[in-house]
């Protein structure tokens, strides 16, 4: 990397995403940390042993700052905080990640809700609250940011200041940093070198259209390299937005030929989707995604929803 940024990579334990990236940048006698990797009981050892490589060491942390409320992100934010003992600033739009947090088994109750609406069967429900009933938050415990990130805001380092872009769609509290003078973009999860969408489902009314608004404010940046929240850093942004921006649009498209004017459950669109990708995805990532199509097309009026009984149905939308 260049001199005075360095790359922290830190384990992750999901099948698939196997480390996330924190990045530390220079500061006088100190630096800033942007995001934190997920917590559990090594993984502060994990970030203590990158920050070694690169001979610095979490005390000389003179700010930390958040691309989004994921936990791989911020979720080892309050122990750097009291080790550091700097602020740590995030965009205000968290609220439903920190409600999450607080009341597990009440998210856990809500998506539940929604899966057996659109047509889960109850097997599969049954299996999968097995399963998130034992998997931890990754996240040490829920701080409050000293000072929200929003557009204007800049943060100062020895590369020069960093420009706060709010960049919703993935999850409403993400945003990029963009250092203008050398046109670096730390792109969160917003942009990826290995093309990858995944959007929050139920947190904002229309993510998949706030995602497209996004990419073409960061398409505006003109940034030369990204630095991304996975993966190596990569040149030729320009290329790497097209193609995320195909890839969303090629979706919108397969949305739109899965709803007909015959009603059906999102989980029955959902398998007409992704139908290839239906063993390397797990069912609750491709029902939450297409879940989002949807409202794309529902707030574009292609689309209206219909309640028989339990069940939710989708169909097009009348003229």
């Amino acid at each position: 990397m260049l001199p005075g940024l360095w790359r922290l990579r830190l384990p992750l334990p999901w099948p698939g995403i196997p480390h996330c990236n924190a990045w530390a940048i220079a500061k006088g006698k100190g630096f800033v940390l942007v995001d934190t990797g997920m917590y559990d009981s090594s993984s502060m050892a994990q970030l203590d042993r990158a920050l070694h490589q690169v001979k610095l060491q979490i005390e000389d942390a003179t700010l930390l700052v958040i691309t989004h409320a994921h936990s791989d992100h911020w979720g080892q934010s309050s122990p750097i905080v009291e080790q550091a003992g700097c602020e740590m600033w995030m965009h205000p739009n968290h609220e439903a990640q920190f409600a999450n947090l607080s009341d597990p088994d009440r998210a856990l109750t809500r998506r539940m809700e929604v899966a057996r609406h659109s047509g889960v069967p109850d097997g599969a429900l049954t299996e999968y609250v097995k399963r998130a009933k034992d998997m931890p938050s990754g996240v040490a415990a829920a701080i409050e940011p000293d000072q929200p990130l929003v557009d204007g805001v800049t943060i100062d380092t020895d590369l020069g200041p960093w420009q706060v872009i709010e960049t919703p769609g993935h999850t409403p509290s993400h945003v990029c940093l963009f250092q203008p003078e050398r046109r670096l973009l730390i792109s969160g999860d917003h942009l990826l070198g290995r093309i990858s969408l995944y959007f929050d489902y139920g947190q904002s009314p229309d993510p998949v259209g706030e995602y497209l608004s996004s990419l073409q404010k960061i398409e505006g940046a003109r940034a030369r390299l990204a630095l991304s929240g996975h993966g190596k850093p990569f040149l030729d942004v320009p290329g790497h937005i097209d193609g995320t921006r195909r890839l969303v649009l090629e979706n919108v498209e397969r949305a739109t030929a899965s709803v007909t004017d015959e009603p059906r459950t999102a989980m029955t669109i959902a398998l007409d989707m992704f139908r290839e990708q239906r063993g390397a995805r797990h069912p609750a990532w491709l029902l939450s995604q297409t879940l989002c199509y949807l409202r794309h097309l529902e707030q574009a009026g292609q689309a209206q929803r219909e309640i028989d009984g339990e069940l939710q149905f989708w169909r097009t939308a009348e003229s």
